[in-house]
């Protein structure tokens, strides 16, 4: 995070120097002091949403008036976001971001580019995080659904384990139906396979924990793993190939992709 406040900060010194406007002349035009101009751009004051705002309106002249956002408003919105990822999250976001294919195994929860706001919130409600980290960790999570929606989606196979259709969420049925029914439509896009190991499969290597493969655009491949108090990052050759094996365990167990919907279907119904 330092260095991408650095870089606004050095970009806001650049502007102003662009201008030819000294710290005293360049505050007088967005109604701050000198003082605190410079304060900013040393790192003594943080670049605020108003002070940004301040500066698109006298400078930027791409500023929409009716959004009230500029240039530096935008930048300070991504920033924003990426503060709201945890820090140990994002070098794999980017890689998911970046994948040629994704395969996803999850024994316990829907995984994360599926959930719906309300799922999202109540796999995190659960006393460990404060309110407002619950709704960073929310807001980061719906915002890396982008990748199944974009004009060049990535693709995704994900294989579920039954009891994820099943375990209810504090007696929340609502919940529930919302999430599979979104399941369902999620289903229809072509991009995207999921798969379902029935109930009567009984004991099978992936239930030991889920994790997700990238294959990235250039071959390559990395993991994900999601622990307790972070994830893990996989690239080692030797973890990786039992990886695969255990995917190709639990894909070789899953039901085949309409029969695997069917299933989510008659979840869906059973939680009214």
């Amino acid at each position: 995070m330092g260095n991408a406040i650095d870089y606004v900060r050095e970009e806001l010194r650049l502007l102003r120097a662009h201008l030819g406007l000294s710290q005293d002349d360049f505050g007088r035009a967005i109604g701050y002091s000198g003082s605190h101009v410079s304060s900013v751009e040393t790192g003594g004051r943080p670049p605020t949403k108003d002070y940004m705002l301040a500066v698109d309106r006298a400078h930027d002249p791409t500023f929409d008036a009716e959004a009230a956002e500029g240039r530096f408003g935008r930048m300070l919105r991504e920033l924003s976001k990426l503060e709201q990822t945890p820090s140990w999250l994002r070098e794999w976001i980017e890689l998911e971001r970046e994948a040629a294919l994704l395969r996803w195994y999850e024994p316990a929860y829907l995984p994360g580019v599926f959930q719906t706001e309300a799922y999202a919130r109540a796999t995190m409600s659960d006393g460990l995080l404060l309110p407002d980290q619950v709704d960073q960790r929310v807001a980061s999570r719906l915002d890396r659904q982008a990748i199944l929606t974009r004009d060049v989606p990535v693709p995704v196979v994900a294989v579920l384990d039954a009891m994820v259709l099943r375990r209810g969420i504090n007696g929340r049925t609502d919940i529930m139906r919302e999430q599979l029914e979104q399941l369902v439509k999620i289903t229809e896009l072509p991009h995207v396979q999921i798969l379902v190991v029935p109930e009567e499969t009984g004991l099978y290597s992936g239930l030991q924990g889920g994790f997700i493969l990238a294959t990235l655009s250039d071959g390559s491949e990395v993991a994900h793993l999601d622990h307790q108090v972070r994830a893990q990052i996989v690239n080692h050759t030797d973890d990786l190939a039992a990886l695969q094996r255990t995917w190709e365990a639990v894909r070789g167990e899953a039901l085949p992709r309409r029969q695997s919907l069917q299933l989510i279907k008659e979840a869906a119904q059973t939680w009214t």
